[in-house]
């Protein structure tokens, strides 16, 4: 190596040093991630939630409210009892607000995208038999 080229342990600089055996398949693993992620952003799912989650940003006040509505949900969702009652209610408080076309979108966009990502997650974890 010349003497005034640096040596990198970036795993991304693909022509550094060599860090150890393991360089290499770190390397190959790199490389199928920068893959599935650009397979990922050129999905529909993610497209069209990035579309609308742009639309949303237009309306800074209709976005606080969609993620005062998303963490009510997620904390409804993981309070560990389902009580029918709470979920009735919560439904009816945003069922207007979620007649709203923008909020609609955004949040069947969202959703959509979501469930690409746990799919993705699960495939992943049967095929390499994580336990």
């Amino acid at each position: 190596m010349e003497e005034d080229q640096e040596t990198s342990y970036d795993s991304s600089d693909y022509h550094g040093s060599v860090i150890g055996k393991g360089e290499h398949s770190m390397n190959s693993v790199d490389v199928a991630l920068k893959q599935l992620l650009d397979a990922i952003r050129g999905s529909s799912q993610y497209r069209e939630y990035m579309e609308q989650l742009q639309r949303v940003k237009q309306y800074p006040e209709l976005k606080e409210q969609i993620d005062a509505f998303r963490k009510r949900n997620f904390e409804l969702q993981n309070s560990g009892g389902y009580e029918f009652d709470s979920i009735e209610q919560f439904e009816n408080e945003y069922a207007e607000f979620r007649e709203n076309e923008i909020v609609s979108d955004f949040l069947a966009a969202e959703l959509a995208f979501c469930r690409l990502m746990q799919d993705i997650n699960l495939r992943l974890t049967a095929a390499l038999e994580f336990e």
